[in-house]
């Protein structure tokens, strides 16, 4: 199975799994753990621990963090490499919910890990960028 798993600061990546849930109902393959204010490195790798149990040697992980070189990420990956699994991780930073949607789409498509990762990435660039308000005061009630 491929996994997707959602790794943050604060409680972006429980966040971000609940809109998951509503939009695209209960999934096994999505799982998230975040590092909440006060919580040390080593409590989070604690935490972090059960919530991966579920993925096995032959499994593979999709990581969406959401700061690149964040402690939430860093030791996520530090932790499927003592179990193996890094070698069967792509590993991303920048975390969104269009990236985690897009990143289910691609595992459920069956896309291949560069094909995933462009349509992760090609979202990540797409889903940032100002919305054009056309305003006039007769179509003020349009918005």
């Amino acid at each position: 199975m491929k996994y997707l798993l959602l790794v943050s600061h604060g409680t972006m990546a429980p966040g971000v799994h609940s809109v998951i849930r509503m939009l695209l109902g209960e999934r096994d393959d999505v799982l998230s753990f975040s590092m909440e204010d006060g919580v040390s490195a080593d409590d989070f790798v604690a935490g972090l621990e059960s919530v991966i149990a579920p993925i096995g040697k032959d499994d593979s992980v999709v990581v969406l963090g959401d700061i690149i070189g964040g402690s939430p990420l860093t030791n996520t990956l530090n932790l499927l490499t003592s179990k193996g699994l890094l070698q069967r991780t792509i590993a991303l930073g920048g975390m969104s919910l269009p990236m985690a949607i897009s990143a289910l789409m691609a595992i459920d498509d069956g896309l291949d890990d560069s094909a995933l990762v462009a349509s992760v990435v090609s979202e990540a660039r797409e889903g940032a960028r100002q919305v054009e308000l056309a305003l006039d005061d007769d179509d003020e009630e349009d918005l």
